[in-house]
């Protein structure tokens, strides 16, 4: 069983490997969504990178952390331009390959005047990313302090490097975002953090999670499971916590919302370098979830993150 406490070098940089993927954000800001048959004109679109794992990623280095990402990219013009791209954040890509003859990730993002998201996406090169490139990884994976995955990459890679990170005794947080159908739960139970949205968590678990009361049932169904920790995203209304030691909601900044895309991905990102730095999990909560506060303020995925010295000057 991996231990309570992800544990570092003191003073050192918090090391975090992302086993995930990468994707072209394609947004396009509406005024409304076209009816079935209709061509309505959109008053803005934007094209910038993104992906959960990349994400993260960027989340996690603005914020100080050494950032390895174990990935594949597409052998198109938008992979060396998306390896250019991490690089430009500090992020190690020594295991960032290309799908030969396989295109990049895509993500159609459209936003509505209330900020509010709906996204496609198309897996491209990410559903290249095989058990084998994780061996080839494995001594950045060992090098680690804790791991972070989501679910936009193939089933039996997320098993696999749980697995390994298991029998390392390295902590995995999992974001299961987009949540498979065909997840089996039993293969991911041994996560030292599981962190759906309320969403992700109705699907996970077949419960309602309309309201808070509905979440922790939903959340304690999971640790009924053998999950040690449950960590929801609730955007505006903070994050909430379920473990065996109890649960606990920790609201968010109000703000002024310009656009909520990567939110989450910005609190995921955030809250394993805050919790690799204090190993208090409320202290992670509430930073994570003014980072994430912080980056729905500006349009964009990864452009809308801040960097260490922002996030520690805001006030709200």
């Amino acid at each position: 069983m991996i231990s309570a406490d992800a544990s570092r070098k003191t003073g050192s940089r918090p090391k975090i490997a992302i086993v995930g993927s990468t994707m072209v954000d394609l947004i396009t800001y509406i005024s409304r969504m076209p009816q079935e048959g209709e061509t309505i004109e959109a008053p803005r679109f934007e094209m910038g990178f993104g992906g959960k794992g990349a994400n993260q990623a960027v989340a996690a280095a603005m914020m100080g952390a050494e950032v390895s990402f174990i990935a594949r990219i597409g052998d198109d013009l938008f992979g060396p331009a998306t390896r250019q791209n991490l690089e430009s954040y500090g992020i190690d890509t020594s295991h960032v390959d290309i799908a030969p003859g396989v295109s990049s990730g895509v993500a159609p993002i459209f936003v509505d005047p209330a900020s509010l998201n709906s996204i496609l996406i198309i897996k491209g090169a990410n559903a290249c990313l095989l058990p084998s490139d994780i061996d080839r990884a494995a001594d950045a994976i060992h090098a680690s302090d804790l791991v972070i995955m989501q679910l936009e990459i193939g089933l039996d890679t997320v098993y696999y490097t749980i697995d390994l990170c298991r029998e390392a005794g390295i902590p995995v947080i999992l974001n299961p975002a987009p949540v498979n159908p065909y997840l089996n739960l039993e293969k991911i139970d041994s996560v030292f953090l599981i962190a759906p949205n309320e969403t992700e968590l109705k699907t996970l678990t077949g419960m309602p999670t309309e309201s808070l009361h509905e979440v922790k049932a939903a959340a304690k169904s999971l640790t009924a499971m053998g999950f040690l920790r449950v960590l929801v995203t609730l955007g505006d209304k903070g994050s909430f916590l379920v473990s065996g030691e109890g649960e606990v909601l920790v609201p968010a900044p109000k703000v002024k919302s310009a656009d909520t895309t990567g939110a989450g991905d910005a609190f995921i990102g955030c809250f394993a370098v805050l919790y690799l730095e204090t190993q208090d999990f409320l202290k992670a909560m509430e930073g994570a979830n003014r980072y994430a506060a912080l980056s729905t303020m500006r349009n964009g995925t990864q452009k809308s993150f801040p960097d260490r010295k922002s996030f520690e000057a805001a006030i709200f």
